[in-house]
């Protein structure tokens, strides 16, 4: 696959082409509150774009500053991304769970000049990381009190002429830091340029078949590079019809209306799809059905149909490993979902499963153009194409440790390579532990095994230097409602541990956990836990209950639960 990146391909050439070819297309539709949506055309969208472009451009800031970005999804998110580098600026998006020290950390070091604010649910919590005296702009769907405060979008647009030509930005140019969500530590500001963008998008279309008559949901957050490679930058390129999510009580109803033609989420939300379908259709019921052939496709469609998904023609999953007992089932009830791997050094364009092809417990063969090699010594998956980060902001010397000696992506990750040149994670390199009997346990797989119980939200599994590992998990809420009840409590309990017991009984001896400890306190983006793309943070897991990891151990217990 060739390096050149084709002008057209570029952000800002795309939105001109909308513009001027499609300018009556409605592109975008965005939930208002109280059922109510609001579309915007391809010309809305630029004209909007362009009169915010011209204000920022009078704010007289040197070209390449840093705009920060914190909301929710939502259509002024894009339009705000794309008036940034129409006035020759730099886009820092904050993921708008963010706790307020890390607002101020991320807005501090990547030197941001302003900072545009718009939905939000916790903003009281947030308010204060942003300085007081930084400048903001709100969006007409921000929290009242940031309407208050700050000038809003639809004034400056109201009062400001649209910027005039099209102004284009060269491939070389740093488009935006993409701040990691910190599982290691401190985020870093991720530097991709327009070009590393264009040339992801141009890969990941040779393997995720996306065009005009295409429609996506966006809900996961735009911060995330995911949803900004496929929902931002494929919608630049396919003109397809995005549509935004409302909130998490109306996510059916959003899913409905836009019936998306290619959707992506987490493991843990299709989880959460599988334990919604499974409330209504216990799984000895759905076996049942699935196996009488004149029900089969019809119960199939239904499912398909309840979960808003029976247009879609492309599911995928990402961010965290899929359980391939969960890639199995969604594939049962005609909803193949695709695995695909990357990280935001490498804008999420590594690995993706192909369509059509069983590659369960894989991530799939490498993207075209992206090449990908096996450490001899660590195992571990390092990988080089043209979507792959130009550094780490102002930080040179983590910059130097993310890369080998010869120029490689270092991903952390432990992988091998199948026949087909499918790749399997089968860890991260330092999640790797040694248990008191020298033998090595990798957490990830026995993890994947363990989130397969409906009770369980999240969990790590733990040990390094005792004899065995323990499983630590998160209960979900119904869980937590079902120990009010003695009756319901052991039924809980019991079924917990028949879980644990299967799953220890397909692990090898130094691998079979002790114990499954399980919380009844949530693991938040707020109290530190998880990531806001809902990966455990293993260090505070540690930090946290370290201390008590030998006395569950020694208490024999099989469940046990803490507040």
């Amino acid at each position: 696959m060739s390096t050149t990146i084709a002008p057209e391909r570029l952000a800002l050439q795309c939105l001109y082409y909308w513009e001027t070819s499609h300018a009556h297309h409605v592109t975008l539709t965005q939930p208002m509150g109280n059922g109510q949506v609001r579309d915007f055309t391809w010309g809305q969208v630029a004209d909007e774009t362009r009169r915010m472009a011209q204000w920022l451009k009078s704010q007289g800031w040197p070209e390449g500053s840093k705009v920060a970005i914190l909301s929710k999804n939502c259509a002024w998110w894009l339009m705000t991304d794309l008036a940034i580098w129409m006035a020759g600026y730099v886009s820092v998006p904050l993921y708008p769970t963010l706790a307020a020290g890390t607002i101020t950390q991320i807005l501090e070091h990547s030197e941001a000049k302003m900072c545009f604010v718009g939905k939000l649910d916790g903003w009281e919590g947030m308010k204060p990381g942003i300085p007081a005296d930084m400048r903001c702009v709100s969006y007409s769907l921000s929290p009242d009190d940031a309407k208050r405060a700050y000038q809003s979008w639809d004034e400056i647009i109201a009062d400001t002429p649209p910027l005039q030509g099209n102004p284009v930005r060269a491939a070389d140019e740093l488009a935006t830091l993409i701040y990691t969500s910190g599982t290691t530590g401190a985020p870093k500001g991720v530097m991709h340029t327009f070009g590393n963008f264009a040339w992801a998008l141009t890969a990941g279309l040779g393997r995720i078949s996306m065009g005009m008559n295409d429609r996506m949901l966006s809900y996961l957050p735009l911060a995330h590079v995911v949803e900004r490679c496929l929902v931002e930058h494929g919608w630049l390129i396919t003109g397809m019809h995005v549509y935004f999510a409302e909130s998490l009580e109306t996510f059916t109803q959003d899913l409905q209306r836009a019936r998306p033609t290619v959707f992506f989420s987490v493991p843990r939300l299709w989880v959460k799809f599988q334990q919604g379908i499974l409330a209504k259709m216990p799984q000895a019921k759905l076996n049942r059905l699935l196996s009488i052939p004149i029900l089969n496709w019809i119960v199939k469609r239904k499912i398909r149909k309840a979960l808003g998904l029976d247009a879609c023609q492309f599911a995928a999953g990402g961010a965290a490993p899929m359980p391939p007992d969960l890639l199995r089932w969604y594939r049962r009830i005609g909803l193949p979902i695709n695995e695909g791997y990357g990280m935001t050094e490498n804008l999420a364009v590594s690995n993706i499963t192909i369509n059509g092809e069983d590659m369960t417990g894989t991530v799939g063969p490498g993207y075209d153009g992206v090449q990908i090699r096996i450490d001899k010594k660590t195992g571990e998956l390092q990988m080089t194409s043209p979507a792959v980060m130009k550094g780490y902001y102002k930080e040179p010397e983590l910059t130097r440790e993310a890369f080998t000696e010869d120029g490689w992506l270092k991903t952390g990750d432990k992988a091998s390579r199948d026949e087909r040149q499918c790749i399997r994670i089968t860890g991260r390199v330092k999640d790797l532990f040694k248990t008191s009997k020298g033998k090595y346990v990798a957490p990830a797989p026995i993890e994947d095994k363990l989130v397969m119980h409906g009770a369980v939200e999240a969990c790590a599994v733990v040990g390094a230097n005792m004899g065995q590992p323990l499983g630590l998990g998160m209960l979900g809420p119904d869980a937590v409602k079902q120990l009010e009840t003695p009756e319901q409590a052991a039924e809980l309990k019991a079924s917990l541990e028949a879980h644990l017991k299967a799953i220890n009984e397909k692990l090898d001896p130094h691998e079979q956990m002790d114990c499954l400890v399980l919380f009844k306190q949530p693991w938040t983006v707020e109290n530190g836990f998880i990531t806001p793309t809902f990966k455990v943070k293993r260090n505070v897991i540690d930090d946290t209950y370290g201390t008590r990891y030998e006395k569950w151990a020694e208490s024999r217990q099989k469940i046990i639960i803490e507040g």
